[in-house]
């Protein structure tokens, strides 16, 4: 009786040591977001190296791929000075960068059709790599912004005067400050 009374005893006491030994061993690695390459196709107008990037999935599914890329056009970063007229807004969307992940490429869902497309840096400057246009019949028009930091405010992205069917907005940029907002308007 005292041989399992002390055999309980023991039992009792170490094995409560043993969890906190092997809890102690157990280390929490974290680390940062996935990374990889930027995915183009055929026919991409851009020849440098990409970054790597942090992919967000779309909000929507895409339902235009690129079939044939337009020539690319350098980022002009001409600024709209005056406000964006609520009536003549077809469709916005906004996505937040996180400092933390650094370059992010992220779809912007449109789906609609207008004749000019304006970008909105706001609440902290951006570097921006490029933004893929993609219209309703595989056309895409690749905007070089060359990997540049740009600041607050309003700039043209793309004219379309031809009243084009926008289906997606794909870019590549990384917040240079806590609190980075990428802005798509398009415009009638």
């Amino acid at each position: 009786m005292k041989r399992i009374l002390a055999l309980l005893l023991f039992v009792l006491c170490v094995l409560p040591l043993a969890d906190t030994a092997e809890a102690a061993r157990v280390r929490v690695v974290r680390r940062g977001p996935h990374r990889t390459t930027v995915t183009v196709r055929r026919g991409f107008p851009l020849h440098r190296a990409l970054p790597d990037v942090v992919i967000r999935a779309p909000r929507v599914a895409v339902r235009v791929t690129p079939r044939v890329f337009l020539p690319g056009v350098a980022f002009g970063a001409a600024v709209v000075a005056a406000a964006i007229a609520p009536e003549s807004r077809v469709w916005q969307d906004d996505e937040d960068l996180d400092p933390d992940d650094g370059w992010t490429e992220f779809t912007m869902n449109v789906d609609k059709r207008g004749s000019k497309l304006l970008l909105e840096v706001a609440k902290g400057p951006a570097q921006i790599s490029f933004a893929e246009v993609v219209f309703e019949n595989g056309e895409a028009q690749v905007v070089d912004f060359n990997d540049h930091a740009h600041k607050l405010g309003v700039y043209s992205l793309l004219d379309f005067k031809d009243g084009r069917k926008v289906d997606h907005v794909r870019m590549v940029a990384k917040a240079d400050s806590e609190a980075t907002e990428i802005v798509l308007h398009l415009l009638t």
